[in-house]
């Protein structure tokens, strides 16, 4: 069976555009019709980016860790193109190794600014505008979130705050703004595949099957559904 959405006329914001995730997510988004604003703090030209060269409809290099840069970038979205009917908090990183006292607190307070700040701000920004259009949050926790474990116990600290957040910001939007997350296992990147060269590749979910996951909760087909966090880990 094959899916398909339509998002003509919406204005989507996507964080973290610039990675394999992130460039995913736009340019599903694209595919559907909708005009898409990526921001990343790697530049859309940068050769680590993994953006098509006509994707998204516009960039906007900057750090959402930073309160007024991510205000800004918001403003901007709204300014040129009138609106904002959905958000995906696409940005986030993996740390981790180390049990908890040989954890560097650097290691930590970027995982935190990375993984929950970055979603924070996002949706602090964007929920006035909308709540105007009755839009939608989308964003990234991790599988890992659901339980402690050995040696990465910040990654999944941080990625349950984003479970958290969802869960907080869907309670005081009911009946207006819809935010839910979706959790991730092991994504099928070269990254991870360079990193992870001996593991059971075929068993990892490929970015564009999450995108569809992200585009199916930001769409009237997922209407009832607010507060959710999705499992998109497949056999991995």
């Amino acid at each position: 069976m094959t899916v398909t959405f339509d998002f003509d006329e919406q204005v989507v914001l996507v964080t973290g555009a610039a990675g394999v995730l992130g460039s995913a997510v736009v340019g599903a988004f694209a595919n559907a019709g909708a005009t898409v604003v990526g921001t990343d703090i790697l530049p859309a030209s940068d050769s680590d980016s993994s953006l098509e060269p006509d994707r998204p409809a516009a960039f906007l290099t900057a750090d959402f860790t930073d309160p007024s840069e991510a205000e800004q970038v918001i403003d901007t979205v709204v300014e040129d193109h009138g609106r904002l009917d959905a958000l995906a908090t696409i940005a986030g990183t993996w740390m981790g190794g180390n049990p908890i006292e040989e954890t560097d607190v650097e290691e930590f307070d970027a995982l935190f600014d990375i993984n929950l700040k970055t979603m924070f701000l996002a949706a602090k920004y964007a929920l006035p505008h909308l709540q105007e259009t009755a839009g939608t949050i989308v964003s990234v926790s991790a599988r890992s979130s659901l339980s402690g474990g050995s040696g990465d116990g910040p990654y999944r600290a941080s990625k349950a705050g984003v479970r958290r957040l969802t869960e907080t910001i869907a309670e005081e939007n009911l009946g207006t703004v819809r935010a839910n997350a979706v959790m991730p296992s092991v994504i099928d990147t070269p990254m991870n595949r360079e990193m992870m060269p001996d593991a059971e590749h075929e068993t990892w979910v490929d970015p564009a099957d999450i995108a569809a996951t992200i585009l199916w909760l930001s769409s009237d087909g997922a209407r009832v559904t607010s507060g959710a966090a999705v499992p998109v880990y497949g056999e991995a």
